[in-house]
């Protein structure tokens, strides 16, 4: 079986978008996690090499990575991984506020299996 006909018969869930207090930005976050992601997640958020602090950051951010699918700000888009990471990276202490609540929120509603940053 090809790689198109594959993808055609998979289910996708519709991505759910979440908006800033401020109304100025807009997150959508995909509506599944694999459950290879998930496991990679849980080893992230357990990390004992690194500390809680640290593991929490980089949890955060691997769920951004995962499930970010769009990310307008001001009427700027931005949708490419790389530039979603980048725009993550150098992102405001408000806008990361913004990113984790988003994510908990999302993580509740969509995957309550799946322990929140």
């Amino acid at each position: 079986m090809g790689r198109r006909a594959r993808e055609r018969g998979r289910v996708k869930a519709p991505p759910s978008e979440y908006r800033s207090a401020g109304e100025e930005g807009v997150l959508t976050l995909r509506g599944a996690l694999t459950p290879a992601t998930r496991r990679e997640y849980a080893a992230v958020l357990h990390d004992q090499g690194r500390s809680t602090e640290d593991s929490w950051q980089r949890a955060v951010e691997f769920l951004f990575e995962r499930l970010a699918v769009r990310w307008e700000i001001d009427g700027v888009p931005a949708e490419d991984q790389r530039e979603l990471l980048g725009r993550f990276r150098l992102a405001t202490q408000d806008e990361r506020r913004f990113v984790r609540d988003a994510l908990r929120e999302h993580l509740a509603e969509h995957f309550p299996d799946v322990q929140a940053p």
